[in-house]
């Protein structure tokens, strides 16, 4: 019933949806089999280039990549390398997760960020499968959860052979739940190490030349209910320099119709990527309603705000921007991502806002240029920093797996 409406809502893919039941058609690969766990299009992205790692280490080594989004599912099939495969992961439910187990036969099981489901990790433990956490990130209000009931989840973290955080905080909340701190490596994050995303050279031209010399900024991985202040912060801007443009690049590309219609009932002209159209000397909005297009839009804008942190999300990854220079804007609620931020905040390379208002006028500050190099050259120097996130997780992985 539950996947029938999904599936109705365009949540699910009709045509794999027994992998959700465990059941598939894939065969499983003769090598040893590295399983990755993840949730959707963030984490899924953050373990790219560990996999290429992990693929270059061994010509037998295979990987599999499970997760639980339709977008998350197509960006794979685009961007995982030849000996990878992405299937959806299965319900966590006693027989849908032993036929998963029982055709993959992980050599391994990756689990990343925050995505544990007890079956799952039951079955996984019960079949003497090595596991990991890897770039484990706990939020405020899970840890208060932990709190309130350490023994359930110092259980559902036992199947793990070593967890690697994201934080010192993470570390923390796992030691006050009685996991033990031999058990447990800070890392950073895998996100602080991955290139900058790609960009099609011809698409990049086009939209340069379509867009010639005006000023531009970025509204990045907006939520339902950020729109509304982002679009009202552009109304702002557009009083002051009316040819500011603004590229408006939703999380969810499948909410662009809803939000196309709030661009319209306020009145600017409005551009969409998706019907293959290009901004013009009217367009005061485009509609970045694509999935796998950021770096485009990066490269395009020398100002950015992300989303996510307006509203009780906990923020977005802002690796990607400041590694394309972007100068950031972010609002209050960035919890997903609170130790980058903190460093970004005490070198001065973030500027902060809540409102339409406070957006309009840091953009405004922004479009100075030393105020926005200076910015810039302070979060390269936070950057520079680095993690040792992929070498820490790629070496735990080969010490897992049985000798070839």
């Amino acid at each position: 019933m539950v996947h029938r409406r999904r599936i109705t809502a365009g949540k699910e893919d009709p045509a794999r949806i027994g992998e959700r039941y465990g059941r598939t058609n894939a065969p499983r690969p003769a090598g040893r089999l590295v399983w990755f766990h993840a949730a959707s299009v963030g984490e899924s992205q953050s373990i790219l280039e560990l996999i290429r790692r992990l693929l270059g280490a061994a010509p037998d080594i295979e990987v599999l990549v499970t997760t639980t989004t339709r977008s998350s599912a197509a960006l794979l099939q685009r961007d995982l390398p030849p000996r990878a495969r992405h299937q959806y992961s299965p319900v966590d439910t006693p027989a849908a997760t032993r036929a998963f187990l029982d055709h993959w036969r992980p050599d391994v099981a990756v689990f990343t960020e925050s995505e544990l489901w007890p079956r799952l990790l039951c079955e996984v433990e019960a079949r003497g499968v090595p596991a990991l956490l890897i770039n484990a990130r706990v939020s405020q209000k899970t840890a208060g959860m932990w709190h309130k009931m350490p023994r359930t989840a110092a259980a559902l973290l036992s199947p793990f052979a070593h967890i690697y955080t994201q934080t010192g905080d993470t570390a923390e909340a796992m030691r006050a739940i009685g996991v033990a701190g031999a058990r447990i490596t800070v890392t950073g994050s895998l996100k602080e190490e991955l290139p900058p995303p790609d960009a099609e050279a011809e698409a990049l031209a086009a939209l340069r030349k379509a867009i010639g010399p005006r000023p531009v900024w970025l509204a990045a991985s907006t939520h339902e209910g950020e729109e509304m202040p982002l679009i009202a912060a552009q109304k702002i801007i557009l009083n002051a320099a009316p040819d500011m443009l603004m590229i408006l690049a939703p999380r969810h590309p499948e909410r662009a119709d809803e939000i196309s219609a709030i661009l319209h009932a306020q009145g600017l002209a409005t551009a969409r990527r998706s019907a293959g159209e290009l901004p013009d000397a009217q367009t005061q909005v485009y509609l970045a309603d694509t999935l796998g297009e950021m770096g485009l839009w990066y490269r395009l804008a020398p100002i950015a705000f992300i989303g996510g942190s307006l509203t009780e999300i906990g923020g977005h990854n802002p690796y990607e921007p400041l590694r394309l220079g972007a100068a950031l804007i972010t609002g209050p609620h960035v919890g997903n991502f609170a130790e980058i931020y903190a460093r970004l905040d005490a070198a001065g390379a973030v500027a902060r806002a809540r409102s339409a208002d406070q957006i309009a006028k840091a953009i405004s500050a922004l479009r100075d240029e030393t105020a926005r190099t200076g910015q810039q050259a302070a979060a390269a120097q936070v950057l520079g920093s680095g993690t040792a996130a992929t070498d820490a997780c790629l070496a735990a992985i080969l010490d897992q797996l049985p000798a070839d």
